[in-house]
């Protein structure tokens, strides 16, 4: 530094000033450490011995350690280290910026040590990736909120020292300290931030990663992988599919980024072309992996066999955990309580006594907020208003007969620390009537934190009357009409002003009662728990009594002593000091009240100095205060004080405050052997203080602990690690007259051993008696009874749990390292939130952490505790300082306290809820993180480290038995092999179909051009088609000739204009309509074979033309049929945007054509013909064609008139895609063969009038339905809530007798219950939802038909699922999942479950692979190189074992068959077929295969605000992208709750959970998430993304 050299007490005042002033802007973050240095440099320049220029800068070396272990150097001597000397020259306005409890220079050198040994490793962490606008939001919605506490922080706030030693601004100032460079990519506009450390110049060297990480992320930089499976790099197998290696030329290294990027293709075999990885996400992705690449602890033990159903791992007990070895401990008993022959009877007497013989003496100083005396109270004003307020209590309120209050009643306290005056009154004057006084807070608003909690306090213990003071009164919120509001939670309240000008003066022969002390209760203490529920402990008249004659007798007070008080006078010590010893004794107490102290710190120290206090009360952040603030008080004398009682001693880290305090004001008065820690508990009051030692007397020795004994619970000197030690100060002797044991925290109260630590537990007359109105949780707590180790009590008599951890040291000293409330439990082992929050604040927080403003707290997730630590962030803190700071906190406690942190997260500054004191409420913001009300501005979670009790992987076994044993196998077990067949497609049933057709040729099945043909001369004018438009209307109808004759003109126009040869290709690209039914048939009447494909959409040309010109080439089609409009399109300017326009085939418009009739219509020689091909993008982004014989399609839509009972007279009404699939064939094909009326809504219709699907069911009586789940889900979203009104326009489904969804997925059984339920209202039956099941071997397998039983639901355990197996349980067990039938085996069908690996059948009820044999299954792929291979493999495949001969297709679909207690139409029982999920989607994951759509249901039940989410996984890694539907301020909530979904119900880590806009996710016509396309928009950084966040 700077200052090295100069003696900074020899500088002019005025350079002392400005150097004190530009100290506490650094410290408040109003300058940054740069800044300050160079102002100060500037300021020190022309008194600088004459160094160097070099030497200005920060030195490069760290101090030695015997200047760095010189805690706190005295302000006179110059400081070694970085500003020692003017660390305690702070004036700190507003209370400034950190609480001291935590202060400790020794750890903040441990945490330096352990950040200094973590650089040596040079981890990169991929920095979370925001969108600009997340940053540049509103003024409104991210303006940080002003500080609306009645005290901005206090204990709860804590402060740290600014300036830390050189060590800490040197390590962690190194640029490349953290973030690592070589894995950098370029940022783009979705990121506002790039991975550098904070202002380094880019032309750093680049530092190596671990040999081998650092090549990888070259390669992954600038290559493109030739294959869709990406390289695993996160485990050494190696990889089970081919193809992935990256084998890279020399000369790639150098290649530019824009060379790099390739356009993707997907061809129709469905290899993608690449993806393009050297966008920034998968390199920050790559960094994530390069992270997990450290070890974790405990190392995972090797792999198990399957079978094992356990799902936790259990660690192996440590043979190193340090185990207790003492001699079980002796309760200690304090010393006698004397007897005092002058002591009085009971509280109220002593003011009585007093009040009538001291009058004049002051009783009560009060100070205004400047720290001048405001007001006196002498002990007989004291009495006397006491007196009044007595008598108004019991007198003026209510009448004679009907008192409002009777003795025993409990009154709530409402008063301001600022005055302590009208307190002390309403005190003495409820004790003195015989009423319970209830200290509780000022409420501030109806909505404060844990103002509920006081209203259940209020409520257990019966208030219903407030007394306050006139101006509070006037301060509470009111209702419009002028009432004070009704608080959350809060009873029925009656408010009483005690002022004095309302007090009634008692008439002469009034006297109060003052009986002596019993057990009635005297005053209830409000206590929050752990929970944050809120218990009022009782303290009776006799423990009041005998309490205040303990502290007298330790405290050694005598009479007429001053006493400075700076603690709160409504409970604790301040009340138990302050207000009631202070009485009993006659004590002048001065109090200093909060607010006065954030303005004046060094008001306390005045006050000692000016009225020679003998005593004085505070906490270690008064003692931080006063240090920081005493610059130039040289007249200061504290000779005068004989106790400085520390109220928070108890905690561990008060030592370094107490230590810092004695060095700066030693040289004025102060003795080393005054101060006083001391330990207290809500319920058993004071627990121990140190008694004030005599002048000279050797200090108490000082406990330096290991944090790793303590984790365990044993108490280990500090050997090795001086970096995990934690230094511990005595609170001295426990209180006279009271008895103590240790016992353990957890379970049955058993003594602990010598050298463990334990729950203190007291047994005093001078204690609380039990939580009011809450007799079972009284008796866990007030009536504990320890046992020895066999298990029997020690004793009658009962004692009290304290809340503090702790042990007895040597001479019956009482040691305390914590409290139970701050404990965590983690894998076993006990962490302390209060030691975490002092490792996170000795990482240099000031340039991120507002005030000091951090909560610990732990979250159960997956069997286990998990830390959680919050922040407040600085308004200005950067992103990359705040990215900075978490990373180095989990560093710090990760080396400090071997814990690993769940979550870190940073909400804008003042945004925590507080306590009534300023400090932040730790149980309302644990509920804000687990509701997602958070709003964090950064967040880092970190389960991969943290997380160790995983299940194992799970390692596949070569399968050793043959699957002609699991056969025999299955015989064996009496189960049967699982297959399932639909019924015969025989002869035609239908007897009126039969007369009425008798001229139906037999041949005709064969070709369905022959069928329209043959209706067009039988019954010409039979409508076979309706096409609706969004109002319901019929805008175009054809009938059996009309279509015949459209079909005709095309054919003629075909032949003419198009140059075609029999079995061309032909693309059809036509709006869903009648016209695209006539081109088909024009088609097949022609010799060509029609190819559908869904028009591109006129206002997304970019993305959707591509799809459209990929068909177009893979078919190798000769020729595109159109409309006018959308041949405009293909040629249009927008189109040559996306696609090259001048290489389109011939395109002609079908709009209007000449009359012309072919010369002849073409009839294919066989029936085994290619008739159309039928071209889909499946979900995992594959492209494929599938061949479609004649003779498939007339068995097939001879299946479906079966299961269906389609005839003539029948209407059938749909809404679907008519591109593909069973969606096509019930367009265009389907009528013609059956001859039933098929009435079409385009599902586009929808979006222009949402009704119009079901108003048509309505109006036209519909029977039979076909739609798929995009279109329920519209209608489910859009018209739930308008049932009412669509009843009232007449709207009624009760015709409806069965609505099948089209789809090729696992039945989606919550939308279908959603869906029947909402219209059940409207008539719909609950039973007529059901899916149809088909797939691209097979585009129909199953479909529920008219007769047949009801589709059944099961639940299968998904535990089971991920190992590949089905075990059925009941609903609602834990883990279930709901399945439903995929409707009835079509007649013609067969369906075979079978191993995918062996290829063997599979049992019943046995999950496998769906394989169906039937004569409609396509006949093969269309591909253009003709992979035969690939062709027989899915159509062409025998059995391993069993039926050798006949021939199935492969659906790539696991699902299983049950036989069920259901009878099918023929009698026999009914098998059902289950679809579990496609194989291609499901994720392979630590040995487990899971289905993307279970793990995508956990994530939108996570939070509210998530619309839809889709999951996938890249490089072994979990991603899950959620869209947003509320504020962009919940974006990062939804981090954790996701993370957290996952990880309980489906045991994995989620590696990067990106957010989005509603609708980024691309979904198909068909209602199915493309997951492929978006994981290749997500690594092509195409998604702009709202927030990106690496799971570490």
């Amino acid at each position: 530094m700077a200052d090295r050299g100069v003696d900074l007490s020899a500088l002019p005042k005025e350079v002392r000033d400005q150097l004190a002033e530009l100290d506490l802007e650094l410290s408040e973050g109003d300058i940054t450490q740069k800044g300050y240095e160079k102002k100060r440099a500037k300021l020190l320049a022309s008194y600088i011995p004459q160094l160097p220029k070099a030497d200005l800068s920060l030195p490069d070396v760290q101090p030695s350690p015997s200047h760095s272990a010189n805690p706190s150097p005295s302000p006179e001597a110059p400081g070694p280290s970085t500003s020692s000397a003017s660390r305690h020259h702070r004036a700190h306005r507003s209370g400034g910026a950190r609480d001291e409890r935590y202060r400790s220079d020794i750890h903040t050198e441990a945490v330096q040590a352990a950040l200094a040994k973590h650089r040596e490793e040079k981890m990169a962490l991929p920095m979370p990736t925001k969108r600009r606008s997340y940053f540049v939001q509103s003024p409104i919605d991210n303006c940080t909120p002003p500080d609306t506490s009645s005290a901005s922080e206090d204990e709860g706030s804590l402060r740290r020292k600014a300036a830390l030693s050189a060590v800490l601004a040197q390590t962690l100032q190194s640029s490349d300290y953290w973030i690592n460079r070589s894995v950098q990519s370029s940022s783009t506009s979705s990121s506002a931030s790039s991975t550098l450390s904070h202002g380094e110049p880019k032309t750093q060297p680049q530092p190596q990663l671990q040999p081998g990480v650092s090549v990888l992320a070259d390669v992954l930089a600038h290559t493109r992988i030739e294959n869709s499976v990406p390289p695993d790099v996160t485990s050494s197998t190696p990889q089970e599919r081919g193809g992935s290696r990256v084998d890279l030329p020399p000369a790639i290294r150098g290649m530019s980024r824009g060379q790099s990027r390739s356009s993707m293709l997907d061809t129709a075999d469905g290899k993608r072309k690449g993806v393009p990885v050297s966008s920034r996400v998968s390199t920050k992705i790559q960094q994530l992996l390069n992270t997990l690449k450290r070890p974790k602890r405990p190392p995972l033990s090797e792999f198990f066999l399957d079978d094992s159903e356990e799902i936790v791992e259990v660690p192996r007990p440590d043979p190193n955990t340090p185990k207790p070895e003492g001699r079980q401990i002796i309760p200690v008993k304090g010393e006698p309580l004397g007897v005092v022959s002058n002591w009085p009877p009971a509280l109220q007497a002593a003011l009585a006594r007093w009040g009538a013989t001291q009058a004049k003496s002051p009783a009560l100083t009060a100070l205004d907020i400047t720290g001048k005396p405001l007001y006196t109270l002498t002990y007989g004003k004291l009495w006397s208003r006491s007196l009044k307020l007595a008598y108004t209590l019991l007198n003026k309120l209510g009448t004679k007969t009907e008192p409002v209050l009777q003795a025993g009643d409990r009154v709530a306290l409402v008063y301001p620390n600022s005055d302590p005056g009208m307190f002390w009154v309403a005190f003495y004057g409820c004790l003195l009537a015989e009423v319970i006084p209830v200290p509780i807070e000022v409420p501030l608003s109806r909505q404060d934190a844990g103002s509920q909690q006081i209203g259940f306090l209020l409520g257990s213990c019966g208030v219903s009357l407030a007394l306050t003071s006139e101006v509070c009164l006037k301060g509470l919120p009111k209702t419009p009409n002028g009432e004070i509001v009704q608080f959350k939670g809060w009873p029925r309240m009656k408010w009483v002003v005690t002022d004095t000008k309302y007090l009634t003066k008692p008439s002469k022969d009034w006297q109060p009662h003052i009986p002596t002390a019993n057990t009635d209760t005297a005053y209830i203490e409000y206590k929050a728990s752990k929970e944050g529920t809120v218990m009022g402990v009782a303290v009776s008249k006799i423990a009041m009594l005998t309490h205040c004659q303990a502290l007298t007798q330790a405290c050694n007070y005598c009479e007429g002593e001053t006493l400075v008080n700076v603690l709160d006078c409504k409970k604790d010590m301040g009340l138990w000091h302050g207000v009631l010893t202070s009485v009993m004794n006659r004590i002048h107490t001065i109090t200093v009240p909060y607010a006065v102290m954030k303005a004046c710190p060094m008001s306390w120290v005045q006050r000692v100095h000016i009225h020679k206090a003998r005593v004085a009360l505070v906490k270690c952040r008064d003692l931080h205060w006063a240090m920081m603030a005493h610059k130039d008080q040289k007249d200061i004398n504290l000779s005068s004080i004989r106790m400085l009682i520390v109220a928070d001693g108890a905690n561990p880290w008060s030592v370094s405050s107490c230590d810092a305090f004695l060095n700066v004001f030693q040289s004025h008065g102060l003795r080393p052997e005054v101060i006083c820690p001391c330990a207290t508990s809500p319920e058993a009051l004071t627990v121990a203080i140190r008694r004030p030692g005599a002048r000279g007397a050797p200090l108490p020795a000082r406990a330096i602990l290991s944090m790793g004994g303590l984790s365990h619970g044993v108490i280990r000197v500090n050997t090795e690690d001086k970096n995990s030690a934690l230094t511990v100060q005595d609170v001295g002797h426990i209180m006279p007259g009271a008895l103590m044991c240790i016992v353990k925290p957890d379970g049955s109260p058993q003594l602990c051993k010598t050298d463990e630590i334990g729950e203190i537990v007291i047994n005093s007359r001078a204690g609380g008696t039990m939580y009011y109105g809450l007799p079972g949780v009284t008796k866990n707590t007030f009536e504990v009874i320890p046992v020895n180790q066999a298990g029997a009590p020690i004793g009658e008599i009962p004692f009290a749990r304290t809340g503090l951890l702790g042990f007895v040291g040597p001479g019956s000293l009482v040691f305390v390292v914590g409290k139970i409330e701050g404990l965590l439990m983690v894998s076993g082992r006990r962490h302390n939130a209060d030691d975490l929050v002092a490792t996170a604040l000795a990482v240099e927080p000031v340039k991120t952490v507002y005030r000091g403003r951090i909560a610990v707290f732990s979250v159960t997730v997956f069997y286990d505790e998990r830390i959680v630590i919050v922040a407040e962030q600085r308004p200005d803190a950067s992103e990359e300082d705040s990215f900075q700071w978490m990373s180095r906190v989990l560093q710090a406690i990760d080396s400090i306290h071997q814990v690993g942190l769940y979550c870190l997260a940073l909400v804008p500054a003042n945004t925590l809820p507080k306590t009534p004191l300023g400090g932040i409420h730790i149980c309302e913001t644990k509920q804000s993180f687990l509701d997602g009300n958070l709003h964090p501005c950064n967040i880092l979670m970190c389960p991969h480290t943290c997380v160790t009790n995983m299940p194992k992987p799970r390692q596949k076994q070569p399968v050793d038995v043959g699957p002609a044993s699991m056969l025999v196998g299955n015989l064996v077990a009496g189960k049967r092999i699982a297959q399932a067949t639909g019924r015969e497609l025989g002869v035609v049933e239908d007897q009126d179909l039969t007369r009425k057709l008798c001229m139906w040729p037999t041949m005709m099945h064969q070709f369905l051009s022959e069928a329209l043909q043959w209706r067009a001369q039988v019954d010409p004018d039979h409508v076979l088609y309706v096409l609706l438009n969004s109002k319901g209307v019929p805008v175009c109808t054809a009938t059996c000739a009309q279509l015949h004759k459209r079909a005709e003109k095309i054919t003629a126009t075909l032949l003419e204009r198009g140059g075609l040869n029999t079995g061309d290709n032909v693309v059809l690209l036509y709006p869903p309509g009648i016209d695209l039914i006539a081109a088909f048939y024009g088609c097949l009447y022609a010799g060509v074979i029609p190819v559908t494909v869904r028009p591109p959409h006129p206002q997304n040309l970019s993305a959707t033309l591509p799809t459209v010109r990929m068909i177009i080439d893979v078919s190798k089609a000769a020729c595109i049929l159109t409309t006018q409009p959308l041949m405009r399109i293909l040629r249009s300017r927008e189109a040559a945007a996306s696609v090259n326009v001048k290489t389109w085939p011939t395109i002609i418009d079908t709009d209007d054509l000449p009359r012309k009739r072919p010369p002849h219509l073409y009839k294919p020689p066989t029936a085994e013909m290619l008739a159309y091909l039928d071209f889909s993008v499946s979900t995992t982004g594959m492209l494929t064609g599938v061949k479609m014989s004649h003779a498939a399609i007339s068995t097939l839509c001879r299946s479906i008139k079966l299961q269906c009972e389609l005839y003539s007279s029948r209407q059938i009404a749909i809404c679907l895609d008519p591109y593909c699939g069973l969606g096509f064939v019930l367009w265009c094909l389907s009528s013609v063969y059956s001859g039933h009326q098929s009435i079409l809504i385009p599902p586009l219709e929808l979006e222009t009038s949402l009704p119009v699907w079901l108003s048509t069911l309505s109006q036209y009586k519909i029977r039979d339905t076909f739609c798929s789940y995009s279109v329920m889900e519209l209608c489910t979203k859009g018209l739930g809530t308008q049932t009412e009104v669509l009843k009232a326009r007449g709207l009624n489904l009760s015709c409806v007798r069965s609505c099948v969804v089209v789809a090729e997925e696992r039945p989606r059984l919550a939308l279908s219950q959603s869906f029947s339920k909402l219209f059940k209202d409207l008539g719909l039956s609950p039973r007529a939802v059901s899916t149809a099941f088909g797939s691209r071997v097979n585009l129909a397998i199953g479909l529920q038909g008219t007769s047949g039983p009801d589709p059944s639901t099961v639940y299968v355990d998904m535990k089971s699922l991920r190992h590949d197996r089905v075990r059925l349980v009941e609903k609602g067990a834990p883990q279930s999942l709901p399945l439903m039938e995929s409707g009835t085996i079509l007649p013609g069908v067969r369906v075979i479950i079978v191993n995918p690996e062996t290829r063997g059948p599979l049992g019943d009820s046995h999950l496998g692979e769906i394989w169906v044999n039937s004569p409609h299954s396509a006949s093969g792929y269309y591909t253009i190189y003709g992979e035969e291979s690939l062709q027989a493999d899915h159509f062409n495949t025998k059995l391993s074992f069993g039926d050798p001969q006949t021939l199935w297709s492969r659906t790539g679909y696991l699902g299983f068959i049950k036989r069920t207690e259901l009878l099918d139409a023929s009698g026999d029982r009914h098998d059902a077929l289950f679809v579990v999920g496609s194989l291609d989607e499901t994720l392979e994951l630590r040995g487990l295969r899971y289905h993307p759509i279970d793990i995508e249901t956990s994530v939108s039940r996570a939070h509210r605000s998530i619309a839809e989410s889709a999951v996938f996984t890249w490089t072994n890694l979990l991603v899950v992208v959620a869209e947003l539907s509320g504020s962009e301020q919940e974006a990062l909530d939804l981090v954790p709750l996701v993370t957290n979904v996952v990880l309980e119900e489906h045991h994995l880590i989620v590696g990067v959970v990106v957010i989005v806009d509603p609708g980024v996710i691309p979904i198909n016509s068909r209602g199915e998430k493309q997951r492929m396309h978006l994981r290749d928009s997500f690594l092509a950084d195409q998604l702009d993304p709202i927030y990106v966040a690496y799971n570490m």
